[in-house]
């Protein structure tokens, strides 16, 4: 041995010992079978993570498409309720609506607008008092596709009344 070293404890002499571990107890030194294990704990980790990721994606895309068609069957039921009959108004003084001309003013606003991409049928049905929009669509799944393929139904609903202020007698 050189003469640098002769002195040193035979812990430090040795070259395949590693001082991290040299006196450390038995159960705190790395053991060939753990070999590989914090790979496996990290990658089903990120395929749990993916699983979250395509849920909370989809998620966002039903609840967007929701609020899309909400907005479409609202719109639509506010503008039949303005089909008031004029007729019956002067002759009784009461708001009524025309029933025919409510349904077709709620058709004539869902068809100008632009429509959610994942509408599939609009109803609209009308009497003297309220005007009703069902929208109902579907919502592909993404990312879930994957796992559970398919899509989402989605059905809103929409109802209307005409309003008049009070006439000043």
């Amino acid at each position: 041995m050189s003469g640098a070293t002769a002195g040193a404890p035979a812990a430090l002499q040795s070259r395949s010992v590693c001082r991290a571990t040299a006196g450390a107890p038995a159960a705190l030194q790395p053991r060939s079978e753990d070999a590989g294990s914090v790979t496996l704990w990290l990658l089903g980790l990120c395929l749990m993570l993916l699983v979250a990721g395509g849920l909370s994606l989809d998620l966002w895309r039903g609840f967007s498409e929701r609020r899309a068609l909400a907005h479409l069957a609202d719109a639509a039921a506010v503008a039949g309720a303005s089909a008031i009959d004029t007729g019956h108004f002067r002759t009784h003084g009461d708001v009524v609506l025309d029933p025919g001309a409510a349904e077709a003013l709620a058709r004539a606003h869902a068809a100008r607008a632009e429509p959610p991409m994942a509408l599939r049928s609009l109803t609209v049905t009308a009497d003297t008092t309220t005007v009703t929009v069902t929208a109902a669509g579907e919502v592909p799944r993404t990312l879930l596709g994957l796992v559970a393929p398919g899509s989402w139904q989605v059905v809103v609903q929409a109802t209307a009344q005409p309003w008049a202020a009070a006439r000043d007698p």
